[in-house]
């Protein structure tokens, strides 16, 4: 059974950093394309940092230059490191994976950028 479990989110103010990790069980991160998604209050979910099974990344414009996806595959574990945080960067981050067709999700965890 595919498990993911996020954390290492919370409040920050404008222009702090956080990192959230993405504990993985019953899938290899370092085989399989790993997401991190976010959705905001009253939006959309939005893909925000891909980092694909050979270790390629993908980001959206507007996290360019400021995330960053990684995984340690000793850990199993996927991580997005979040700079020059923006208040418009809060919102609930959840972890996304798909394997055999199957699509799965951790429980997200809140990010607030507030002074």
């Amino acid at each position: 059974q595919v498990q993911l479990a996020e954390s290492g989110g919370g409040l920050v103010q404008p222009g702090g950093s956080l990192r959230l990790s993405c504990a993985a069980s019953g899938i290899i991160v370092g085989i399989n394309a790993m997401n991190w998604y976010r959705q905001a209050p009253g939006k959309q979910r939005e893909l925000v940092a891909r980092i694909s099974s050979s270790g390629s990344t993908n980001y959206a414009d507007s996290v360019k230059g400021r995330f960053t996806i990684s995984r340690d595959n000793a850990k199993n574990t996927v991580y997005l490191q979040m700079n020059s945080l923006k208040p418009e960067d809060t919102a609930v981050y959840s972890c996304n994976t798909i394997r055999r067709g199957f699509e799965y999700w951790g429980q997200g965890t809140l990010v607030t950028v507030s002074e």
